[in-house]
């Protein structure tokens, strides 16, 4: 490649040599809100765009729903009773799990309150939550409400460890030293793989080893991770783990959430094991329960030996098509293989970045690949609120998160070098 430096043609080329080039012809890119061809659509890391193959599944449970009625659950061309279960394997691999450790049921923020019950039981001196910062308003609402449950007071037993003054990212040496000094305290922590405000991908291997030899149980909330990050949530022993799939997923806007708990806690070791497994107090509902005896309509609720385990109910068909589509797309590609180019995608933007060379601009996400994923937030020094609205009127979709972020995402399944190019020439612009 031997186009000069920050230019259109070396976008060009960049694409060119970009081996999953092909996949973004298989989403739909909206169209530019001023008519010009495609908007620069760099919102992923919010709302994953569309699969073409999905409407076409999307019928095909219609047709089948029309043709067959209740027979469906048996005789469609995706048998309803079981239709979770063909998802199992491609959503374990997706966050590095093993097939019985996930689910894919409800939505994040019920499938965390659903995984607290259980794993967050405070008792004696042990009581306290830490959750790290800044963190997603649903995720404080959960943790709190999960404290008053328990008649404690979030002023008193949440513990929040965020960035130092002055810092925007924060430093994993100051979330293992809390742990150090107060970890006989804590029952549970609840940590955001990556940070929806920075974009900062923690260090959950370290973390949750930490955390665990002080007795505490650790759980993540991936909304921004899965499908963006590599996880290798089964070998770091997280204990448990809850994520949406519109984003990153590509999954339609409220779609269907994913649901990991590691499979120490399933009762798979033997009659003790179980007995255990069976007395961990979870809500309970008939999906939860045992396939094997699920009809016989019988009193007594026997957990299946999975994540299932947590389900309450019978899965919406409809809304599991869009995460069968996606999940046949990432399976294709491979986690590695998108990382690769996240990598690449993201370096090229920052570089773009630099060059504007603008001090009202600051990249608060992690130059350290390793420590994010394919989003990059920029601090706006001025007038945040005003860049963001001519972005969008020069044909940007991004989003923003107040007081002053401007969130960026070149997803590697659909966005290109020059989707970079041209976001870097108009916020150069504006």
């Amino acid at each position: 490649m031997n186009a000069p430096q920050g230019t259109l043609e070396e976008a060009q080329a960049l694409d060119a040599a970009d081996e999953l080039r092909s996949y973004r012809e298989r989403f739909l890119i909206p169209p530019a809100p001023s008519g010009q061809g495609e908007s620069i659509y760099l919102c992923g890391n919010s709302l994953g765009l569309q699969p073409k193959a999905l409407k076409e599944e999307m019928l095909q449970e219609l047709e089948d729903w029309g043709q067959l009625g209740v027979e469906g659950h048996f005789h469609g061309k995706h048998p309803w009773y079981a239709a979770h279960a063909p998802l199992r394997e491609p959503a374990a691999r997706l966050v590095g799990a093993l097939p019985h450790e996930v689910v894919i049921m409800n939505s994040l923020t019920v499938n965390l309150h659903l995984l607290m019950a259980s794993f967050f039981r405070p008792e004696g001196t042990r009581t306290k939550l830490l959750i790290d910062a800044p963190t997603f308003p649903s995720d404080v609402y959960a943790v709190k409400s999960q404290l008053r449950a328990h008649g404690l007071d979030p002023a008193e037993h949440l513990i929040v460890v965020g960035p130092r003054e002055g810092e925007h990212t924060l430093r994993s040496e100051d979330l293992l030293a809390v742990l150090e000094e107060r970890g006989q305290e804590i029952a549970t922590l609840l940590l955001g793989g990556v940070n929806y405000y920075t974009g900062q991908l923690l260090e959950l291997g370290p973390i949750t080893q930490a955390a665990q030899a002080q007795g505490c149980l650790v759980g993540v909330d991936l909304a921004h991770a899965a499908g963006n990050a590599q996880l290798k949530l089964h070998e770091w022993g997280v204990d448990f783990a809850a994520w949406c799939s519109y984003k990153y997923i590509n999954s339609g806007p409220g779609a269907l959430a994913g649901a990991f708990v590691h499979e120490r806690h399933l009762g798979r070791g033997g009659a003790e094991d179980f007995a255990a497994f069976t007395a961990r107090p979870r809500y309970e509902g008939w999906w939860g329960n045992d396939p094997e005896s699920r009809f016989e309509m019988g009193p007594e609720f026997v957990p299946v030996k999975s994540a299932d385990a947590w389900q309450l109910s019978n899965p919406p068909i409809l809304a599991l098509a869009p995460i069968r589509v996606s999940l046949r797309i990432f399976d294709e590609v491979g986690i590695e293989r998108l990382n690769a180019k996240t990598l690449q995608l993201t370096g090229y933007l920052e570089r773009l970045l630099d060059g504007i060379g603008s001090e009202a601009l600051e990249v608060i996400t992690p130059r350290d690949t390793t420590q994010r994923g394919c989003q990059l937030s920029i601090l706006a020094h001025r007038d945040p609120e005003g860049l963001h609205k001519r972005l969008q009127a020069a044909d940007v979709i991004c989003d923003f998160r107040r007081p002053n972020v401007i969130r960026i995402a070149p997803v590697p399944l659909y966005n290109s070098f020059e989707d970079c190019f041209r976001f870097a020439e108009v916020l150069r612009t504006v």
